[in-house]
Parts: C-alpha cells; structure tokens; sequence
C-alpha cells in the first residue's frame, strides 16, 4: 500500500504497544457477510479482509525531520503507531473513497487521536477507506482501535534501544507466533530498505487469516528499525 503524503500522512502509535479495556460500548463488528461495493472507477468488488497498518514511527520520523507532530516529539517514545484500516478485494486492487464522506464527529476525532498522529490523517483513512465498509465513522475507527489494540507486539521489538536490522522472514514469524496467527498473516512493508510498517491482514470479524496476493511482500530480505526517541 503507498505512504500517504505527511499532509493526511502515514502513522502513529504509543512506544510499547497499549492495550486496552473495551467497554460494554464497543461499536459493532461488520456482519459476516460479503460486502459488495461500487468505486467511481471500478465495478462493484467483494470485500474479503481488512488490512491493518501498523507503521513504524521512527523511521517515518527520521525521512520527515520537519514532522512536528506528537508522533515526531522527542520524549515520546512512539513505536508501531496505528495508520488505518483498509478494505480489501478479494483479487485486483482494493476499494478506496466509495463515496462523499462528512466531516468525522469531533469526538470520535478527540478519541482516536490517542491511537493515531493527525485529525487530518483521522478523515483521509474515512474518506479513503472507510467509506468503503458499509459502517458508520464511528463503527468503523471503533473497528480500526480494537484491531490495533489487539495485536501482541513481540518483546524484542518493544524494548528496542538503537537501530538494528531484522529479517523480513522473522519479523513476520514472530509476529504471527506472539498473535497466535496463521504464518501468512503478516507482511512487512519497507521501502529502501527501511522498515515501513507492519500489516496484518484480519477478515470482517476482525479475526487473523492469511493475506490475499493484493496484499504486497517486501522485496528485500532485511529492514532497518531505529529505536523510538
């Protein structure tokens, strides 16, 4: 999937992934069904999975030294920030901005800002994807944060404390293994060697499956990862 310009941007996220409690309130999960829908330059897909973008911030940060937001502040730590939550087909490219999106509610605005960098990047990921789901705003970040909140980042890239390189192969083993997920669940992101972000691939009911052939490998054998700041 490309990086979003840093203007509706790619990520954010708190330094040891966190985790948290879901209320009795917790909006709907999708139903398990296929949905169909109709972009204004494709005809109508059938939406099979969902990817969940976690990117890592301080690479991000490190190419956008200008970046001023919370996501770039030093002191605050941030690792694996969420991006978003993007539908996908079951074979070509995925659905995007499906139809006119309204301006998202100020508090589900306020809300998610705990979870991602930029109120401009809350209504990009709706207007970009969300739209694309059949939910509500609201339903469909509640969907984004509880898919988030629930991946299990392994130890060893929670505590790291200067720049290493890792193996795709490994990072994408050890994050299915500390999820309990199929091995073909995650994929690597990178770009010049730089590791990118993890996505994860999760059907309607946000459960782990493997990824569809749309979802993207990254074609060098290692990444690098700064440590957070």
């Amino acid at each position: 999937m490309p990086s979003v310009s840093r203007q509706v941007r790619s990520k954010s996220i708190v330094t040891s992934i966190c985790f948290v409690r879901f209320s009795a309130s917790l909006p709907r999960l999708l139903p398990n069904i296929t949905i169909t829908t109709t972009t204004p330059d494709q005809p109508q897909v059938n939406l099979i999975i969902n990817l969940l973008s976690l990117s890592w911030a301080p690479n991000y940060c490190a190419g956008h030294p200008g970046d001023h937001s919370a996501e770039c502040r030093i002191g605050g730590h941030n690792a694996f920030v969420l991006h978003g939550l993007w539908p996908q087909a079951s074979s070509g490219p995925p659905p995007m901005s499906c139809s006119n999106a309204s301006p998202v509610a100020a508090a589900t605005v306020d809300h998610m800002m705990n979870f991602m960098p930029s109120r401009s990047l809350i209504q990009h990921e709706w207007q970009k994807h969300g739209t694309c789901t059949g939910l509500s705003a609201r339903d469909y970040f509640g969907q984004a944060e509880q898919a988030f909140t629930h991946v299990q980042v392994p130890a060893e890239y929670r505590i790291l404390d200067h720049e290493q390189q890792f193996n795709v192969s490994d990072l994408e083993k050890h994050f299915a293994e500390a999820n309990h997920a199929p091995p073909e669940a995650f994929r690597v992101s990178c770009h010049s060697g730089d590791l990118v972000s993890i996505q994860v691939c999760v059907d309607k009911n946000l459960q782990y499956r493997s990824c569809t052939q749309s979802v993207h490998e990254c074609p060098v054998n290692q990444v690098d990862m700064r440590p957070p700041r």
